[in-house]
């Protein structure tokens, strides 16, 4: 059978050569045998003992007490594993429950990188901000809205520009497609509505019926089409027929 020296006990349990003296010295945890030269050498028996003595002291048994436990004659090594399981089982799932609590607190920590009502309404007073949200609210409904707005909260400060300027590429896109001459129904201008569909589940989930609506908007509401116009001259009539084009393509 092989025997172990103090070096690679060591080594192989991960504990120092001066530990490995010091278990001996208190009687902790004795070599199997000692050479004329004084080397101390560790068997099997005494490599499964060394493991009973460092889960007790990952529990934070004080070496005394350990030393009471493992010397005892009728000390049972594969009861002590079950002990240790068992405790180990509790101790991850409070380290779990702390993990939460610090990415929770992280989180918290870091809402200032995050989206909030200022950003989701810039460049509006906050009295307007407010009667913005309450018309959109009146039109497409509260939970609607509130949907909008978590979705867009969770998204850091530099995500949101990214949806932001994903909608206006896709608003020039449409612009330079109109001036080139291609119709509401070309397949170019369709597959850029068809992103234009799928860039508004960034605040909401679109069906036909809103789509369409949408669409209505665009050109009934002066500030939409203001909007619109800004990008391009009859734009915003040229994108809502062709988003009306769309929608019959839709499943119903």
């Amino acid at each position: 059978m092989k025997l172990f020296s103090v070096r690679e006990l060591s080594k192989l349990a991960g504990v120092s050569p001066r530990m490995l003296r010091y278990y001996d010295a208190i009687e902790l945890l004795k070599p199997k045998k000692r050479a004329r030269s004084g080397y101390r050498y560790y068997g099997q028996k005494e490599l499964l003992k060394l493991q009973q003595i460092l889960f007790f002291k990952e529990l934070d048994f004080p070496l005394k007490e350990i030393a009471t436990i493992v010397n005892t004659p009728n000390f049972d090594p594969q009861d002590s594993l079950t002990f240790h399981r068992e405790n180990l089982k509790k101790r991850i799932k409070r380290l779990r429950k702390l993990l939460k609590t610090v990415n929770r607190t992280l989180l918290q920590l870091n809402q200032n990188n995050m989206t909030n009502d200022q950003d989701l309404y810039e460049g509006l007073s906050e009295e307007r901000a407010k009667a913005y949200r309450q018309e959109a609210a009146q039109r497409w409904g509260e939970g609607r809205v509130k949907q909008s707005e978590n979705r867009l909260k969770k998204l850091t400060k530099a995500q949101f520009k990214a949806v932001q300027d994903e909608g206006s590429a896709i608003y020039q896109e449409v612009a330079d497609l109109m001036k080139a001459g291609e119709s509401t129904e070309s397949e170019k201008v369709q597959a850029v509505i068809a992103k234009h569909y799928q860039h508004l589940h960034h605040f909401y989930d679109p069906n036909p019926e809103l789509y369409a609506s949408l669409a209505d908007l665009y050109v009934q509401d002066e500030r939409f089409t203001a909007f619109f116009e800004k990008i391009a001259q009859g734009l915003a009539q040229f994108m809502s027929e062709a988003m009306k084009v769309y929608v019959k393509g839709l499943p119903k």
